[in-house]
């Protein structure tokens, strides 16, 4: 008894910052530990995991995740994902993506791909309440650093896709935050992921839009596996 009050007294005195810095390590461990063998294990579990916990835990501290909705938002919203589509586009022709995606079982039938596209859409929504709005939006208060907070992270929870994804994905993680932090809102990461998740998705189940040994052509530079 005498450690849990230890320990309870020890969490009252730690700051917001680091509340959610210890929360968001918590989180992680439960989600990588969190075993789901379909898109709607997948849904169940990231949004208890990575909506409910972080949005009940701001709550109770009077903080905000960034959900909020204003005119910088929005702009930022159509840039961010005006600038992301076109990597989703180049992206859904390389062999390696082709044979990852999707990762859930649908088909391109609109009965079947958009509640398939609702539930990534969802899932999305999920990944940037936990990375961009508690471990970035939500601690704003230390500055832009605070952008640099989960992208080791953000990284590791990619590994086993595709090697440029993974290698893509710091500095995705990187670029979305700066874009919420400076939109104070998670909107313009939100909008830009659960659309790309989705299009790439479409994209792989119909032909390449752009030849794929155009696109192998263009990244032959890069020393990984396309």
């Amino acid at each position: 008894m005498s450690v849990a009050r230890s320990v309870r007294r020890g969490v009252a005195r730690l700051s917001w910052v680091q509340r959610a810095l210890l929360a968001g390590a918590v989180l992680t461990v439960v989600w990588m530990a969190w075993d789901v063998t379909s898109l709607s294990d997948r849904l169940v579990r990231d949004v208890i995991v990575y909506i409910l916990a972080p949005l009940a835990l701001a709550a109770r501290h009077g903080r905000h995740l960034g959900y909020r909705v204003d005119r910088t938002a929005i702009r930022n919203t159509v840039l961010l994902s005006l600038f992301v589509i076109p990597f989703y586009v180049v992206g859904s022709s390389l062999p390696s993506i082709r044979a990852y995606y999707p990762m859930w079982e649908t088909s391109a039938a609109l009965e079947q791909f958009l509640p398939h596209a609702l539930a990534q859409f969802v899932i999305a929504l999920a990944a940037e309440t936990y990375y961009r709005g508690l471990l970035c939006v939500g601690v704003r208060e230390i500055g832009f650093k605070s952008v640099f907070i989960s992208p080791v992270v953000y990284a590791l929870h990619h590994t086993g896709k595709p090697p440029l994804e993974l290698l893509l994905s710091g500095p995705t993680d990187v670029l979305f935050g700066a874009v919420d932090y400076k939109s104070n809102s998670i909107l313009p990461s939100v909008v830009a992921h659960g659309i790309g998740l989705g299009l790439l998705d479409w994209l792989v189940l119909h032909p390449p839009l752009i030849p794929t040994e155009q696109v192998l052509r263009w990244l032959s530079w890069l020393p990984l596996p396309l």
